[in-house]
């Protein structure tokens, strides 16, 4: 198949004034000045072209019925190679006890980081979900989990663990953007470790920086990514069921939610990943280790009952708990702020990115 190169610069749409075969090595389209075609994922913009004006006065001598006009979406042009993996997914019922164990698949993309260290982005499927909790759900907290409404997703991609400190110190390393960063800020030292000590404003020039060095626009997730992306589809306080339990993930085992046995309390952060069980959508960690930053202002109900944000308040949110918390501060809808320029040990976040 024959077609148009089409390209963007500088915001404008060009056309490469070249014909290539369509394939998978893009370089078919030409990058020299006189073709000039360059594709960015922070840039991407589905283009239509009607075929009779671009090639009107018969362009190139090209016959119109051997020419086919596609519509390029330049993020699917520059979208990254991506692999599949497979995880286990379980369930338990309120005692804490495993009544389901799954085999599931998904993929991901390796973002090299360089010196071996990759960062894996977990593909999200887009959908629709009930964002909060119900009013019937233990421990919700009514002055901070607004009612029940539907909220749709976009498809995007979501870290698979919370961002390691070996991925930490490989992003801060590369030239500042906005602002400096500690290299080694975390307190719970451990290279497999998540980050913690950031502040929201250190996580969001950590994006920048590694933004700038992918070419993706690279991003913290919004409160309703992050819940969407937590649940995987469930409804359940927990994507694990009706309880956690510490052998599934790192909290305070003190304390229980359901009619679990009391567990254990490790005190401090574990390894990403190491109870080796995700959620439905392949993520790991989304309850407990360390609250996760989020993009959004904090809002909460108003003098008058309702629910509407306070952008001079410089709170962010905060979501999935932490090893310190009891179990009802990990739930799915459990939400959390601080100040954005507030750092803790309890602090972490992961990444999220569209193509």
């Amino acid at each position: 198949m024959v077609v148009l190169g089409i390209g963007l610069r500088d915001g404008a749409v060009e056309t490469a004034g070249a014909i290539g075969l369509l394939s998978s090595d893009t370089s078919a389209f030409g990058t020299s000045a006189a073709h000039p075609f360059s594709i960015s994922a922070a840039k991407s913009k589905t283009i239509l072209y009607d075929s009779e004006k671009i090639l009107s006065g018969g362009m190139c001598g090209i016959d119109l019925l051997k020419v086919k006009i596609i519509v390029l979406t330049l993020s699917q042009i520059n979208m990254p190679n991506l692999r599949d993996f497979e995880f286990d997914v379980v369930t338990v019922d309120a005692r804490g006890q495993e009544t389901n164990r799954q085999r599931h698949s998904a993929q991901y993309l390796a973002e090299d980081l360089g010196n071996g260290i990759v960062l894996s982005m977990v593909s999200i499927p887009g959908g629709t979900f009930l964002m909060s909790s119900p009013d019937t759900e233990k421990d919700r907290e009514d002055g901070d989990e607004p009612p029940q409404h539907e909220v749709i997703v976009a498809p995007f991609f979501m870290g698979k663990t919370p961002v390691t400190q070996a991925q930490w110190q490989a992003v801060a390393a590369l030239p500042q953007i906005n602002q400096s960063l500690d290299r080694d800020p975390s307190y719970y030292k451990g290279t497999t470790r998540p980050v913690d000590t950031v502040t929201w404003c250190d996580a969001v020039e950590f994006c920048a920086r590694l933004s700038e060095k992918t070419e993706r626009n690279y991003r913290l997730p919004s409160e309703a990514e992050w819940e969407y992306a937590c649940r995987g589809g469930t409804t359940s306080p927990f994507h694990f069921g009706e309880t956690i339990t510490p052998n599934l993930a790192n909290y305070n085992g003190n304390d229980v939610y359901g009619s679990e046995p009391v567990g254990e309390y490790r005190q401090e952060t574990t390894v990403v990943g190491s109870f080796q069980v995700a959620n439905p959508f392949g993520l790991y960690d989304m309850h407990g280790n360390v609250w996760e930053w989020c993009a959004d202002h904090w809002y909460n109900k108003d003098d008058k009952g309702d629910w509407e944000y306070d952008r001079d308040d410089m709170s962010r949110l905060l979501r999935g708990g932490c090893w310190s918390n009891s179990p009802r501060y990990c739930r799915s809808a459990c939400r959390h702020r601080d100040q954005e320029d507030f750092g803790y040990e309890l602090y972490g976040f992961r990444v999220a990115v569209q193509f």
